[in-house]
């Protein structure tokens, strides 16, 4: 699923707008900023910089998903252990393996299908390996987004727990285990990163602009 979208006034959060007017937005997504001085001239990132700003007069987008291949996955699995079937118990386990498989191929088809901005993408399996194609699939909890806390607004944006029946506990894990979620962003100078070390400034600035104690941000930014 796709949001029209825009970056927030020079800031690093994402508004998510329902209607091409983009005045109000109904979800708001927030980003950090790498601190720490990059190789080569490098300008410090943020995953908001790949959203055109909302005053720009481009009709930006940012995408999302949530797959899933572990649907009854957790009760084969212990049918098996009780079996003592560990082979087979073993092969369910790949099921997280599909996960993964699930997801690349859905960025595949957003890339050629769904947006298309890379209708003639054409790559060796060795260049899909290699991340070669344009445009990422970032998820919240890993390193250019490391605040588990925004998969709640992907989720609630996503309806995912009632369209692909995936459940977030309250530690922001998935279940089934064997799903994965993230964003989609096509801009073509959009890249992985790592935020790296996360400043004390940089923790009460986000916690101030997700209306949420410092204390609580800091535990799921695992900084305490």
């Amino acid at each position: 699923m796709w949001f029209l979208a825009g970056q927030s006034g020079g800031s690093d959060d994402i508004g998510i707008y329902g209607d091409d007017n983009r005045i109000q937005p109904v979800a708001t997504l927030h980003h950090l900023r790498q601190q720490a001085s990059q190789q080569n001239g490098r300008p410090n990132a943020s995953l908001a910089d790949f959203i055109a700003p909302r005053d720009s007069n481009v009709a930006d987008y940012i995408g999302g998903f949530a797959v899933t291949t572990g649907l009854g996955a957790a009760e084969f699995a212990k049918e098996f252990e009780a079996q003592h079937d560990d082979y087979n118990s073993i092969m369910v386990a790949l099921a997280s393996r599909l996960a993964e498989a699930f997801a690349e191929r859905m960025h595949e088809r957003v890339r050629k299908e769904f947006w298309p901005y890379a209708s003639d993408e054409n790559l060796s399996n060795e260049a899909l390996i290699k991340e070669e194609y344009r445009g990422i699939r970032p998820a919240p909890g890993y390193p250019a987004c490391p605040d588990h806390t925004e998969k709640g607004t992907l989720f609630e944006l996503l309806g995912a727990e009632s369209k692909a029946n995936i459940e977030l506990t309250d530690s922001f894990a998935m279940l089934p285990a064997a799903s994965v979620s993230g964003w989609y962003f096509s801009h073509p100078e959009s890249r992985y990163f790592g935020i790296g070390k996360v400043n004390k400034d940089q923790v009460e600035s986000l916690a101030e602009r997700k209306d949420m104690p410092v204390s609580t941000l800091e535990r799921w930014l695992a900084l305490c």
